[in-house]
């Protein structure tokens, strides 16, 4: 017999669907549930590598941690990764297939993957208690309908009841709930059981006439007000919770344990992936990190890091463009520190050939490091483990660069030369004691007295934002009603709302 499920809409993207969905799983698994997360197509440059060499988004993987489960491919058996603003690489079941347009995509091709998604899905729910989906944008769009198989493309075809969840601080939740409503078929319609409000602020009762209306216009339920909560965006898709700009949205406020505080400037560079490798960093106390476009903006940086990228050349003509380029040849000059990740490794390189993502061929790189990159055609999906600066580090690693080194230090299968650092090792960060390792060095460099913090865990940190997750549908939600939805399906007798989906 198949498990309980649930798809978790969104009025739009950004609703919170992703920390709705991890929230739901870690209120659910507390309660005993066995229970896996599961998003049919997701579009997004954060991506993980599962144990058996499988990339997903990065969303699936931390709502699996929610889960207390291992990851894998059939909880994201679809995920497309931006190369520019016509096409995509598709990665299916975690191997790459191929690059498509958006019409391609749309126009036929993502229609042919829906058996495989229900396979995937109707595994997981042969497996689990309950299955918790992750719809996609809105399921109110009208103009991919006919091809959708993230949102009630999925939910017709499983069966699945739908919440759709609206973020009040934008604004225009009641108009957003109706209308998406409004706009569905009345076959979709009878599967979209109610709402969940998020990101609310003040007084709910000042809120509950209007709740009652919305029942009163749709018939359906409000399952749930989440309150306004800093610091929940984890691993999320591609939104950066603050502008490009500004600080990192996981920085942490504790004080410095030294005199000093360290400065890190991220490279906002075209196409960044996995973002959230410096999470880990900004989780340090005294730890300021911030993403910048502008040159001046490295000069009172201690640290400066150039991050992966789905778009390794362009992104070095951006640096070059902006001046980035030449302002981190300086600080390299200067023995000021500065580490490339993955693309941002490649960049520092002497030279790219590159025929497979830019099909530029021969492009110099910045010359800082001993390495040339030559891209492949197979994709590099591994989980490696290492030590580096006397601590045990592990990561993953997401890659068509393959680098040849021919001088400098080792480091995590990369080099370092003086005091600039390059490695395809995503994650290395969060092995507690290497980011301490690394920070006392880059302290010591900067010529700033700070001191890392010796009892930071941020596995323990990601478990206390996965549990206030878990607390925020605990106590703000009808969680009876909720597991009513999740293992009995949408109520019965749900009206209709006119005018429905178009012809």
């Amino acid at each position: 017999m198949s498990g309980g499920g649930l798809l978790v809409a969104g009025t739009t993207s950004d609703a919170g669907k992703s920390v709705v969905t991890a929230g739901i799983c870690r209120w659910l698994v507390r309660q005993g549930v066995k229970v896996a997360p599961f998003k049919a197509q997701n579009m997004s440059l954060n991506s993980f590598v599962t144990k058996e060499g499988a990339e997903i988004g990065r969303a699936q993987a931390m709502q699996a941690q929610a889960c207390r489960i291992e990851p894998t491919a059939l909880m994201n058996p679809v995920l497309l990764k931006p190369g520019g603003e016509q096409s995509s690489q598709v990665v299916l079941l975690g191997k790459p297939v191929g690059e498509l347009s958006a019409r391609g995509y749309h126009g036929g091709r993502q229609q042919q993957l829906l058996g495989t998604v229900l396979d995937c899905l109707a595994e997981l729910r042969g497996t689990y208690d309950a299955v918790i989906c992750e719809g996609a944008g809105s399921p109110a769009e009208i103009n991919l309908r006919r091809t959708d198989i993230v949102n009630m493309g999925i939910a017709r075809n499983a069966g699945l009841p739908v919440l759709v969840v609206g973020d009040i601080d934008r604004g225009g939740v009641f108009a957003s709930f109706f209308g998406t409503v409004a706009l569905l078929s009345e076959e979709d319609q009878k599967l979209v059981a109610g709402f969940l409000v998020n990101k609310f602020r003040g007084d709910v009762s000042l809120l509950e006439p209007g709740l009652d209306m919305l029942h009163g216009l749709t018939g359906r339920s409000t399952y749930g007000v989440l309150p306004f909560r800093h610091g929940l965006g984890i691993d999320e898709e591609d939104g950066l919770r603050v502008s490009l700009r500004g600080t990192v949205r996981e920085s942490n406020t504790a004080a410095p344990l030294g005199e000093d505080v360290l400065r890190v400037a991220v490279c906002a560079i075209p196409l960044m992936s996995n973002f959230t490798d410096v999470d880990a960093l900004a989780a340090e106390p005294g730890v300021v990190v911030r993403f910048v476009d502008r040159p001046e903006e490295l000069a009172d940086a201690d640290l400066v890091v150039i991050p992966g990228t789905r778009g390794t050349v362009k992104a070095l003509q951006w640096l070059r463009e902006r001046g980035l380029a030449a302002a981190i040849g300086r600080r390299v000059a200067e023995q000021r520190p500065v580490l490339g990740i993955c693309g941002g490794f490649q960049i520092l390189g002497e030279h790219i050939e590159d025929e497979v993502e830019s099909r530029q061929g021969h492009v110099e790189g910045l010359g800082v490091l001993p390495v040339r990159v030559r891209f492949a055609r197979e994709k590099t999906l591994t989980r490696p483990e290492g030590e580096a600066l006397g601590e045990h580090v592990t990561g993953y690693e997401i890659h068509h660069g393959v680098a040849d080194i021919h001088g400098g230090q080792p480091f995590l299968d990369g080099c370092r030369v003086g005091q600039t650092w390059g490695t395809h090792w995503h994650g290395s960060l969060e092995s507690d004691g290497f980011r301490r390792a690394f920070l006392r060095e880059v302290a010591a460099a900067a010529g700033r007295r700070f001191v890392p913090a010796p009892h930071t865990s941020f596995a323990a940190l990601r478990e206390e934002q996965l549990d206030r997750l878990g607390d925020l549908i605990e106590q703000h939600a009808d969680t009876d009603a909720l597991w009513r939805l999740i293992e009995s399906g949408a109520p019965q007798g749900l009206p209709f709302i006119p005018p429905g989906a178009p012809a």
